[in-house]
């Protein structure tokens, strides 16, 4: 699995430990980790909104398969994830929240608060996350007897998305230009994309925004 982490500027500091944690996770399992987001305060700046735009366009064009991201109380996030067709971010505090999420959502993104509740021991709690989330098959239903249903209605989940929205390219479009150029303009971010997308048309238009002054 490739795995996308992305930090924004308010908890840009929390970087480096949280990528530590995940890629102790990660190489455990055989995933790979993409640091993406800012990996300090002085790094190329983004916002809980770019997070959003970085993460839309990596799950649509295919370029990794899970997002990690977060901010203060992770809700910016969660809500900035998720209103993009193509992605299903689940909001996750502790160990718990991520193997349930796995289990019974299987969606693609988490959202983490990084500012909210780090304290002491904090880098436990994130390496736990990760455990839960990472270290076995996803979709496997809680309790296994319901799994049947819960994936029905996950399905369902994403179906309502797809039609409710409008699509995917259109709606970049009509975001304001500033804002997507902010968020593809990270070399780390760029690096991931171009070596992973699957998508010649997101690929075009994100090449196409980044020419255009």
């Amino acid at each position: 699995m490739k795995i996308a982490l992305m930090n924004e500027f308010s908890q840009a500091e929390k970087n480096p430990v949280v990528l530590a944690e995940l890629q102790h996770v990660a190489n455990n399992g055989g995933h790979t980790v993409f640091n993406v987001g800012m990996n300090g305060p002085e790094d190329h700046r983004l916002t809980y909104i770019h997070l959003g735009i970085m993460a839309s366009l990596l799950l649509n064009a295919r370029a990794v398969d899970f997002v990690v991201s977060g901010c203060g109380t992770g809700q910016g996030s969660l809500m900035s994830l998720n209103a993009y067709p193509g992605v299903t971010c689940g909001y996750c505090i502790d160990p718990s929240d991520a193997y349930l999420f796995a289990q019974i959502n299987n969606g693609n993104a988490l959202a983490l608060p990084f500012a909210k509740g780090f304290g002491w021991g904090a880098e436990l709690n994130m390496r736990y996350i990760f455990e839960k989330a990472f270290g076995s098959d996803r979709g496997q239903g809680y309790p296994p007897e319901r799994k049947a249903s819960q994936v029905e209605n996950a399905g369902i989940l994403n179906d309502i998305k797809r039609w409710v929205a409008k699509d995917y390219l259109e709606a970049l479009k009509s975001i304001d230009s500033a804002l997507v150029k902010t968020a593809v303009s990270g070399e780390r971010f760029q690096e991931c994309f171009f070596a992973y997308c699957q998508d010649e048309a997101i690929e075009r238009f994100v090449r196409e925004v980044i020419a255009n002054n």
